[in-house]
């Protein structure tokens, strides 16, 4: 019976490691959001704004697979760039991979609302 709960707190523990950079990439977001977003002035050409997208992104697939799609989102949000509904996607393309990071990110084109399916290159 003590077994038992020293393995489950030990779960519990690894959960909670697990989810720290998710946390800690939150907290950083939302931090530039209360500051630095708030002094420069809110430009973005997007609905939700690419640090809401960015965050979404991590928050929905990790820290290394949802920065790479929020790099994307924010390099396409520039003056000659998209604009309009832009919503995280549903699944990752069928074809990315830890060692080809760039082929998480969506670079032209928007995710409108309509589309159902994994948010790929256009």
């Amino acid at each position: 019976m003590a077994s038992q709960r020293s393995l489950s707190r030990l779960f519990a523990q690894a959960a909670r490691l697990k989810r720290a950079p998710r946390r800690g990439a939150h907290w950083a977001i939302r931090g530039y959001q209360l500051s630095l977003s708030m002094l420069v002035g809110r430009h973005c050409r997007h609905w939700p704004s690419c640090s809401s997208y960015t965050d979404e992104a991590i928050q929905r697939f990790g820290l290394w697979r949802g920065g790479w799609v929020g790099v994307a989102r924010i390099c396409r949000c520039t003056p000659l760039g998209t604009s309009g509904i832009d919503l995280v996607c549903e699944e990752l393309p069928p074809g990315a991979n830890w060692y080809r990071p760039w082929s998480y990110g969506r670079w032209r084109g928007v995710n409108a609302p309509e589309e159902t399916g994994p948010c790929g290159p256009s």
